[in-house]
């Protein structure tokens, strides 16, 4: 059972992929009805309030009338519900819904209790709302997306349970929840956030720990593999070069190869007298990674924590005798998060980019000193090895090349210029995810070679962590004794992965 508190990422993980349930804890409850109240103290007070008793964008000069709100709420989910392409994944839908709770639990929102708590009830019931992956500018909040889960909050829309696709109405009948009406302000509250960007960005953070931890130990098997040297690990070195995440990176390959007995075995008489840039560089560009990916992290976590909802509801400030303070401002703009999206992008790509570079050394076969057939074919001629797996590699680069252009550096205005500068934060994300999705396979490509040519050196050990790699690799895959299809066994490792089983 997870509280509605602080999130951190492997909370919103638990809740998105393995249906952890969600409880609103009782200083969130005391907050929300705190906020509720001081919304309600203004509603009659003659006075605009955006969202609250007016239109909403370039509409925000339209006064409504009070007998009108409840409908003002409810036409602005079905009006913004203008999302288009393939339904988000289940875990990115479970991901926004929880972020929203958390967010409007904060007690600054203004909504009733009811509504988080039928949002936790739709959670913990595993109704699961269609949402279209396409349709938000990320700026006034993910609002084509927040709309489509507030459809099936309010009995509309449609979403999915136990594996079937219904009627949002039917699906909150078949899970026990009842839908809700909305009142004065709710609407907003519900579609006004980043949820959607830092859903994706909370996963991002969780699996991309899990590739860097997999990328160090493929670096390290192929430094085994290639009957690579280790002094280019020196402390020293990286001492001198003040740079952080080079140090910490350096220091967990040297870890990782402590202990191997191949890379003693061909101290002697090796005329190599520096390895190539993607062995010899991995501690400079991995850390760079380190230290952009710790950038990327603490944007992530400071938004799980964050309100990113407009407008405001506050207590009156010190000497002000009114009984709250409604502020409009812009925490719903996404560019925090699309920026730091873009840059998990350039992550993955360098991950990626030098683990391609190394495998290719690994298959050419131009070096005899790293006593491996090309290839790594059993019989050269007769098999081709794993000959196509490096173009699937360099492949999978390419595209992540085209995914580093940014998404947020470009501006499209809407709602007639009011919204005049997005941040198109969502993109940002998409682009982040995809690209760790290929990164990830090109790492399993090369944890697959690098096994594969380990092989070869038999019966030279390597260290005890690549040789623990070894062995949970060899769970899944078998050594390669003649010619058969690579890409069962890169999925096989790729998920491995994925499921931080390294």
């Amino acid at each position: 059972m997870i509280d509605t508190g602080p999130l951190v990422p492997e909370q919103l993980e638990q809740v998105a992929r393995h249906a952890q349930r969600v409880r609103i804890g009782p200083e969130a409850l005391a907050a929300i009805q705190a906020a509720r109240a001081r919304l309600e103290s203004v509603l009659g007070d003659g006075q605009p309030h955006y969202g609250i008793n007016t239109g909403f964008g370039s509409f925000a000069r339209q006064r409504i009338s009070s007998k009108d709100l409840e409908t003002l709420q409810r036409n602005l989910i079905r009006s913004h519900a203008a999302g288009v392409g393939a339904p988000l994944p289940t875990e990115v839908v479970r991901g926004m819904m929880l972020l929203l709770i958390a967010s409007l639990s904060r007690g600054v929102s203004g909504v009733r209790p009811i509504v988080v708590q039928t949002l936790a009830d739709m959670l913990n019931a595993g109704i699961t709302p269609i949402v279209p992956e396409t349709g938000s500018v990320g700026a006034s909040g993910d609002l084509a997306p927040l709309a489509h889960v507030s459809l099936v909050l309010i009995g509309e829309g449609e979403a999915m349970l136990r594996g079937e696709r219904l009627a949002g109405a039917a699906a909150m009948k078949a899970g026990g929840v009842k839908p809700i009406t909305l009142q004065a302000k709710e609407g907003l509250s519900l579609i006004n956030g980043t949820h959607l960007m830092a859903a994706q960005g909370a996963l991002f953070v969780q699996d991309f720990d899990r590739l860097l931890e997999a990328a160090l130990i493929s670096a390290a098997m192929s430094i085994d593999a290639c009957r690579a040297t280790d002094s280019f690990l020196d402390d020293r070195i990286h001492h001198a070069r003040e740079q952080l995440g080079q140090s910490v990176i350096a220091a967990r390959l040297r870890s990782l190869v402590h202990g191997s007995r191949i890379i003693p075995s061909h101290r002697v008489d090796d005329p190599r007298v520096q390895d190539p840039y993607s062995f010899r560089c991995t501690p400079q560009v991995l850390g760079a990674v380190w230290d952009a990916f710790q950038y990327v992290r603490s944007v992530v976590d400071a938004e799980l924590g964050a309100v990113t909802d407009n407008p405001l509801v506050f207590e009156p400030a010190s000497g002000k005798k009114a009984s709250a303070e409604i502020l409009s401002g812009g925490n719903f703009h996404g560019m925090p998060l699309a920026i730091a999206l873009d840059v998990a992008a350039i992550c993955c790509a360098h991950v990626a980019g030098i683990a391609e570079r190394r495998v290719y050394h690994m298959l050419s076969g131009f070096e005899p000193e790293t006593g491996l057939p090309a290839f790594l074919a059993p019989k050269p001629g007769l098999n081709s090895g794993l000959m196509i797996a490096q173009y699937t590699a360099a492949a999978c680069c390419n595209e992540i090349i085209t995914l580093c252009t940014p998404a947020s550096v470009s501006n499209i205005s809407t709602s007639a210029g009011m919204e005049d500068y997005n941040s198109f934060g969502p993109r940002s994300a998409f682009k982040a995810r995809r690209a760790l999705t290929l990164a990830r396979n090109v790492i399993a490509i090369e944890l697959l070679c690098a096994s594969e040519a380990i092989e070869h050196h038999r019966p030279l050990r390597s260290s005890p962590a690549v040789e623990a790699a070894m062995k949970t690799i060899r769970s899944r895959v078998p050594a390669l004794k003649d010619d058969r299809p690579p890409s069962p066994d890169i999925c096989a490792i790729s998920d491995l992965i994925e499921t931080a089983c390294f």
